[in-house]
């Protein structure tokens, strides 16, 4: 049966690209698009994404938020994208003021305003499903009266809008639901609103049931049991593909990792001015940020020269990071090749081909994506046992037969320094080696499982909601500084 979804996110790439979001999401619309599912992406307006074939009208929203737009038409490959457009949604980046890293102070406003035009998208259009991704769009369930079956995403727990109680005051249906502590929190009203919760991975949504990865909301969570569960992200693997690749020194596939392989090595070596002879090539392709182990990483520099290898560093973000990787390369004699004052999306190809393991000592990691486009490079990790590595990452010294790359046993650096040993001593062996990367190039990691499974969902929260109709008023007969339903018990 042919579903429609209206599918909102705050980015997707490569209309909006910032990080795992923005692909996971490209990569999900793009895999519905090939089934029976009709999809229609709704953006914030950014300002400087051109669509084909527009089409637009005045959105009903509050009057705080007014004047509003919805410009309609297809763009970046999406056959539907509707784009919210209000004055001062645009700017040069989605989040962060970009010669501070800190967030654009008026954040809520901005995506408490691209929510209420998520609702009114969601009413015009009425589909089968709406699609809720992250707390940018959490509160379109607070601005409406008769929610269509809704789905809602957690990319990550560690951000989830926390803004000012005020906003319990201008969420017109049920607020009560967003209220926490003395604010408002979108994503926690979601999570009691929504018909079915998807975290990005089986194991993630293990961890936030419980009170280390549940990120202060385990018990909501908990509480809806079998409405929530994980599905595994894919990737794209028509732009992460070494057959194809046009990015890396000669193209390469199962039959050919040998050579491609050497010839990847041999040219990223060269690239940083390394003649690295019988050295271990370590790469890093990862947002520097708390969360990604970027300490830990940095504290694998004394240790490169006895284990005999060498590290390429690629990724941006937080100064004092940036600052520590820095100073780390510099202290490593040679050892560490840092790249830290952009994304270079070919540079991450070449990394990807040419090391001989990826590092990825995340903290915590609601599902990962660099690790599954290493492996489709033939390129093991070593990762820390959390969330969705311990999903696509089998440890090669515990699953002799089935191992595609290396789990550390404690979290920490002695943990991260031990895998890594590990790993090096089993990449020296060419046969074991070749087994492994074999193994993990082999493996799947489209988008098309996933898709069927986010169907399944779509299909699950349609035979479990019974609307019920709360009112039928819009923002043009409501005042929206009234709480909904009396119960403002937590308020």
């Amino acid at each position: 049966m042919s579903r429609h979804v209206v599918f909102a996110t705050a980015e997707i790439a490569p209309l909006a690209r910032v990080g795992g979001l923005a692909e996971a999401a490209s990569g999900l619309v793009r895999a519905l698009q090939r089934t029976d599912v009709t999809v229609t992406v709704v953006l914030p307006d950014y300002g400087d994404i051109e669509l084909d074939e527009v089409s637009s009208w005045a959105l009903d929203l509050p009057e705080w938020c007014r004047p509003a737009r919805a410009r309609r038409g297809s763009a970046g490959g999406f056959d539907d994208v509707i784009l919210i457009d209000r004055p001062g949604l645009a700017r040069p980046h989605p989040y962060v003021e970009p010669s501070t890293g800190e967030g654009w102070p008026d954040n809520d406003w901005r995506f408490m305003c691209f929510s209420a035009g998520v609702a009114d998208v969601a009413r015009t259009l009425d589909p089968d499903v709406l699609h809720l991704n992250d707390w940018h769009t959490s509160a379109a369930l607070g601005f409406l009266p008769t929610p269509p079956p809704t789905v809602l995403t957690i990319h990550t727990l560690g951000y989830q809008g926390i803004c000012d109680s005020s906003w319990l005051t201008r969420l017109p249906f049920e607020s009560w639901r967003f209220a926490w502590f003395d604010g408002c929190n979108p994503l926690l009203g979601a999570i009691r609103s929504a018909d079915r919760i998807i975290a990005v991975s089986p194991n993630y949504a293990k961890e936030i049931v419980e009170p280390v990865g549940g990120m202060g909301l385990h018990e909501e969570l908990a509480r809806r049991g079998d409405a929530l569960v994980g599905i595994r992200n894919g990737i794209d693997v028509g732009s992460w593909n070494p057959r194809t690749d046009p990015h890396i020194p000669i193209n390469y596939g199962l039959e050919e990792i040998e050579g491609g392989k050497q010839a990847a090595r041999l040219a990223l070596s060269e690239e940083f001015g390394w003649n690295i002879s019988g050295d271990v090539l370590l790469g890093v392709v990862s947002r520097l940020v708390d969360q990604k182990g970027v300490d830990l990483i940095a504290g694998l520099a004394p240790y490169l020269a006895g284990m005999k290898a060498r590290m390429v560093l690629l990724g941006s973000g937080q100064a004092n990071l940036v600052e520590l990787v820095e100073r780390a390369a510099s202290d490593s004699k040679g050892r560490i090749a840092a790249v830290t004052d952009r994304y270079d999306e070919p540079l991450a190809h070449r990394i990807f081909a040419g090391s001989d393991l990826l590092i990825m000592p995340s903290r915590f990691e609601p599902c990962g994506l660099a690790q599954m486009q290493a492996m489709a490079y033939g390129t093991p990790a070593v990762a820390t046992r959390v969330g969705g590595l311990v999903d696509t990452v089998i440890d090669v010294d515990r699953h002799r037969s089935t191992g595609t790359g290396f789990l550390t046993e404690t979290n920490d650096l002695p943990g991260l320094v031990d895998a890594t040993h590990r790993a090096i001593r089993s990449t020296r062996l060419a046969s074991r080696r070749r087994l492994v990367q074999r193994r993990a190039m082999e493996i799947d990691w489209s988008w098309d499982g996933p898709a069927d499974q986010h169907i399944e969902v779509y299909e699950a929260a349609i035979a479990r909601r019974a609307p019920v109709d709360r009112t039928s008023a819009t923002f043009a007969s409501v005042e929206t500084n009234v709480l909904a339903d009396g119960d403002d018990s937590t308020l």
